[in-house]
């Protein structure tokens, strides 16, 4: 087995990166201590003392780095959005060792049509089971558990959808799945293209498949694209938006997105990012405190 070990990182927090709504593809282990699938790998990511180790079966130690977003300045990110915004601070300072992955296109394609009105633990379970399904079965360092590879475009075009319905428990995305998958199998989705594409350009091709609006688009951008210019707004990022930005007054997310994109620029896709965690983990701490309060 091989293990990368990274000190003195400032910007490399394992619950940040895996928890902050980007990927699903992962088991928590412990505190701070992760194991996640990449490509054909499964890997496991901890965090110990004042390094972070990430350990797995891996040839090529640049692409385990490059997957984590080794090369990008995030504390350079973090002082430039914290300039004058004490809201962004805050975040940051909640949620400060987030990194955006770079993740599969088509993986990330599929995963947010899948995300579409779901909850994470059915997105997951439902990512789990396409997987099983039409994956190729990995290979497993660290125990006996059994993981699989996302499916491939081609396999997941000659699926059923009445078969991902039944044993993936996808639902109405069932379809959808399969028809998204047959437009990059037939060539009128192809990433590396989009990747070349302005905004407009990549939102006209990608709104043309079934189960894809503006927040799974602005999701792909972000996840699958790369594209820091993005702003995905879901109900938390909306309702941090309006409970701190605009005195609690409620606004469509249309306007919400419009704004976070003139607000934050170029870095909007990492501002999103602080400030869903913070919202999110915040929101559920709060809960947990009043359950334990109904509880005494």
């Amino acid at each position: 087995m091989n293990k990368i070990i990274l000190k003195g990182q400032t910007s490399f927090v394992p619950s940040h990166i895996f928890e902050c709504g980007q990927a699903f593809r992962w088991k928590k282990l412990d505190d701070e201590a992760y194991r996640f699938i990449f490509r054909d790998m499964v890997l496991e990511a901890r965090s110990i003392d004042d390094s972070i180790e990430i350990l797995g079966d891996f040839s090529d130690k640049n692409e385990i780095l490059n997957y984590f977003d080794l090369n990008t300045d995030y504390d350079a990110i973090k002082a430039k959005l914290s300039l004058n915004d004490e809201i962004l601070t805050k975040a940051i300072s909640f949620g400060g060792g987030m990194r955006i992955l770079k993740q599969d296109p088509f993986e990330t394609y599929i995963s947010f049509i899948i995300s579409a009105n779901n909850q994470i633990k059915n997105i997951k379970n439902t990512i789990k089971k396409l997987s099983q399904m039409y994956g190729k079965k990995l290979n497993n360092p660290f125990d006996d558990e059994e993981y699989y590879a996302f499916p491939t475009q081609l396999e997941l075009s000659n699926a059923k959808p009445e078969d991902i319905k039944e044993y993936a428990r996808a639902g109405f995305r069932s379809e959808r799945i399969v028809i998204a998958s047959k437009m990059v199998q037939e060539g009128i989705i192809n990433f590396d293209e989009l990747k070349e594409k302005n905004i407009d350009d990549i939102r006209k091709t990608l709104l043309e498949v079934p189960g894809i609006g503006e927040k799974v688009f602005q999701c792909i951008l972000l996840f699958g694209l790369g594209r820091t210019d993005s702003f995905p707004v879901d109900v938390w990022v909306k309702r941090v938006m309006e409970e701190l930005y605009y005195g609690g007054e409620e606004r469509n997310k249309k306007l919400i997105q419009e704004d976070g994109l003139r607000r934050f620029g170029d870095l909007s896709g990492y501002a999103q990012q602080y400030l869903f965690y913070y919202m999110r983990e915040n929101f559920k701490k709060m809960k947990k405190e009043e359950k334990n309060v109904d509880n005494k």
